[in-house]
């Protein structure tokens, strides 16, 4: 086999294509990137066999088509490393070189034959979402999620849907995610009330493969599986097993609550000053709204206090609430500098609800305090 590439254009295929790929694993072959080249097309593959992704390369001249098994660091460090423009790759029995203008590397080869395939998947019935938004549905989500939890639907992100809306929902039983946005559904979709729950790893993993923000994204359901496909990009993934938890039951009834309306960027701001008291064993900060003012107010043994102020939009009766300023912090960071949101809160003891106009929804679980 031998083929020439444009380094640049080899690298934003196989850096996606390199973070499927298992940092360790008892099967060696894992830790590397299969690429086959044929006449017609060149394709790289990866998987942890939980997670496998075929992504289209562009910019190879084939001399010679073929399969090769490209290590993941070795092959990536030439890649990010060297200088020439492009690169030839050439296998002989176990041993790839890979020579350009100036630089050359001999690095093991291993059997392209003993990789585990990377099928492409196809479907008359699918999802259609724009990639822009379903880059904002897992950025928004996922870090609601708990991998480390014994219940392992916690550890993924559920997606239903809603009409012609699709819904993702991440939670860890403390704090709750939700956004939603709009799909063009093509044939006979069903997405199992409460059990087509992605791992938190593949939709981050999809993620970072969208680089065109203007693409769409087709997503595809099978029984215990889930595919995405975007450009040259095609991403497998099993699904969780078990049941999500009822989270639709988790929701506060706005009727009873105050709606109070902030600025995303100068309530993080603020957030952070008041949070650098806090540590792990006080990470409780305590929101007052009042007379037009928001104060947050911290306080840690051995670390002090902390007290900060903005103004708000807001003049009913004072309410406070405590909640654990990381779970603020995610929620806010999730937005841009210049979004507005509204609090929707009952008493110190009730969840607090924020949501945007866009389809965003997060809720907190008030921690207890005896202040």
């Amino acid at each position: 086999m031998k083929f020439t590439f444009d380094r640049e254009m080899m690298l934003s295929s196989f850096q996606p294509a390199a973070a499927v790929a298992p940092s360790r694993s008892p099967k060696p072959i894992l830790q590397s990137v299969k690429l086959i080249c044929t006449e017609s097309e060149s394709i790289l593959m990866a998987t942890d066999t939980e997670v496998g992704v075929r992504i289209g390369v562009e910019g190879i001249n084939i001399e010679v088509p073929g399969s090769i098994v490209l290590p993941v660091e070795l092959f990536g460090q030439i890649l990010r490393e060297c200088t020439d423009e492009s690169l030839t790759v050439e296998v002989k029995d176990t041993e790839i070189s890979v020579d350009g203008d100036t630089s050359s590397y001999k690095i093991p080869s291993q059997n392209p034959d003993e990789f585990p395939d990377v099928s492409s998947v196809d479907n008359d019935s699918y999802l259609e979402i724009s990639a822009r938004l379903m880059s904002e549905l897992i950025k928004r989500t996922f870090f609601a999620t708990d991998s480390q939890s014994s219940r392992y639907a916690l550890g993924g992100l559920l997606l239903e849907l809603d009409g012609s809306n699709l819904i993702a929902v991440g939670t860890d039983g403390r704090r709750l995610a939700k956004m939603q946005g709009p799909v063009e559904i093509h044939g006979s979709v069903e997405l199992g009330s409460s059990s087509t729950i992605v791992p938190t790893r593949s939709m981050t993993l999809i993620s970072r493969a969208i680089v065109n923000p203007d693409a769409t994204v087709k997503i595809i359901v099978n029984e215990n599986q889930i595919v995405f496909v975007s450009d040259k990009i095609t991403l497998t993934s099993r699904l969780v097993e078990g049941r999500y938890p009822k989270w639709k039951d988790v929701f506060p009834s706005t009727s009873e609550t105050k709606s109070i309306d902030i600025g995303s960027g100068d309530m993080l701001s603020k957030l952070k000053q008041a949070a650098i008291v806090a540590n792990d064993d006080s990470r409780g900060i305590n929101f007052t709204f009042a007379n037009g003012t928001l104060t947050m107010d911290a306080q840690a043994a051995e670390r002090g206090q902390s007290h900060t102020e903005m103004p708000i939009a807001y003049e009913g009766e004072e309410i406070s609430v405590t909640m654990d300023h990381r779970y603020v912090s995610d929620f806010l960071k999730a937005l841009d500098a210049t979004s507005q949101f509204s609090i929707f809160i009952e008493n110190a003891q009730a969840a607090v609800l924020f949501t945007t106009e866009d389809g965003y929804s997060y809720i907190i679980m008030p921690l207890a305090t005896d202040r």
